[in-house]
């Protein structure tokens, strides 16, 4: 049979959450919210699937450029090219 090549395939390792870490986020973390302009890093929570952006930007910088119902469009570098992605806010946390 052929390898799939799924939306989340190599992910066992990079979405892996620690024990303390495991189940859904408190309340007041997925009640934050994000303005327009806030540098933001990309951090998947794999315990939700809605609005969750491809592997390929988990850990990524990004500035919110705009709000689309409940997700946040997120402007990032990727190489020499400037990409849109929309993630809402359980995989989003203001960078430090």
């Amino acid at each position: 049979m052929p390898n799939s090549k799924g939306y989340r395939h190599s992910t066992r390792r990079l979405f892996k959450k620690s024990p303390r870490d495991k189940g859904m986020q408190s309340l007041g973390r997925l009640l934050v919210k994000y303005k327009v302009g806030d540098q933001v890093v990309i951090k998947i929570d794999p315990a939700i699937q809605k609005g969750m952006p491809h592997r390929r930007y988990h850990g990524k910088f990004g500035v919110i450029t705009e709000v689309r119902g409940r997700a946040y469009i997120i402007k990032i570098k990727a190489g020499n090219a400037i990409k849109q992605i929309i993630a809402r806010p359980e995989h989003v946390y203001i960078a430090k």
